[in-house]
Parts: structure tokens; sequence; C-alpha cells
């Protein structure tokens, strides 16, 4: 059984009963505390979607829920719904647009290392790849010299995600990027 300091974004967890998935972790240190830090979690409920908000101290104890993931890759959208296709038994996976809205910011068509998360067979989330690859659909000119300084602009990639690179990249350019911190780790490899 893991603390609630060792719970991660994306996990699913046994709460109350219900399978939640953990969106997002606000870390708090109260002051004049003797205890540890806590930890805000707004979690998803699976089956109804809705939308809770706990807060555990680091010491609590939480249980992880029984789920599977599938290595996958998006495939197209239906409607309201992304289909993402099993690599392996080619088993489509429909999850609704608006619980994977953050996630399709780094996901295309070519995107390697996605998996689909399962709870008792049902589509519920994406697990992302530590990074991916995605092309700069527009940015300022590349500057010559430019990467001989740390500055940074504002550089719009293909899914519509916004992140700052050096000044020396280019339109067009194909950039790895954090999907934990939405930040620029360098050039990718040319295909």
């Amino acid at each position: 059984m893991p603390k609630a300091s060792d719970i991660k974004k994306n996990a699913a967890i046994d709460f109350n009963g219900r399978v939640m998935i953990v969106r997002d972790i606000e870390r708090s240190v109260p002051q004049g505390r003797a205890g540890g830090s806590l930890y805000r979690m707004r979690m998803y409920d699976v089956v109804t979607g809705g939308k809770v908000d706990e807060t555990f101290k680091d010491s609590d104890m939480l249980n992880f829920a029984d789920l599977t993931r599938r290595a996958s890759m998006f495939s197209y959208v239906d409607g309201d719904q992304h289909v993402f296709m099993d690599n392996e038994d080619y088993t489509p996976y429909n999850i609704n647009t608006s619980v994977i809205a953050d996630e399709m910011l780094f996901i295309n068509e070519d995107t390697q290392g996605l998996s689909v998360i399962l709870i008792e067979g049902t589509p519920v989330a994406l697990d992302l790849p530590a990074s991916v690859e995605l092309v700069i659909e527009e940015t300022a000119p590349a500057l010559k010299g430019g990467s001989a300084t740390a500055r940074t602009k504002p550089a719009t990639l293909s899914t519509g995600l916004v992140v700052q690179v050096p000044e020396h990249i280019s339109t067009g350019d194909n950039i790895k990027v954090s999907t934990t911190e939405q930040k620029f780790l360098g050039r990718a490899d040319s295909k």
C-alpha cells in the first residue's frame, strides 16, 4: 500500500469503494505543523466521471485500484471520442475527449510509448511516455548565434501545445518535449 506522498498523477486508487483517477496533485507544507506535507488531490470517478477533491497527509495509506495498461496508439477522432488502437490485438478503445484533453496536447498519430489505462476492461485514461516528439508549427524566426544565449521564445506545436524553445530553433523543427513538465528537451532525431 503506497503512502499519499508516493501517488503520482494519473494513478488509479480505490477511494471509498470507488475507483478514482488522480488528475492533479498539489503539495503544501503548512506552517507550524510538526507533521509532514499535505497532498490535495483532484480525482475523477471512472464510472460516473464525478469530481472529488480530497486532502491527504503524506503518511496516509491509499490503495491502488486494479488496472491494466495496454500499449496503444492514437487512431482517429469520432465525434466527442478519441479512438486508440491496441498495438497487439488491435482492439479499439474509445475515450471521451473531455477526459483526456490535457494529454491530447502531447499526442499525434506518430506518438510512441502510449498506453491506455483499463479498469475492468473499460478505457478510462491515458499513460503518456516521459517525452514525445512534435513538430513546431509556428515560432519567431531563428536568430543567428541564438544558441549562445539562454533566451527563449514561445513555439506552437502541431498539437496546439505552446512551449518555450531556444532562439535558434525554427518553424518546422522536430523537437522532444517532456510530458510531465511541458518543457523543451532538445531537437529530435530526424526520421
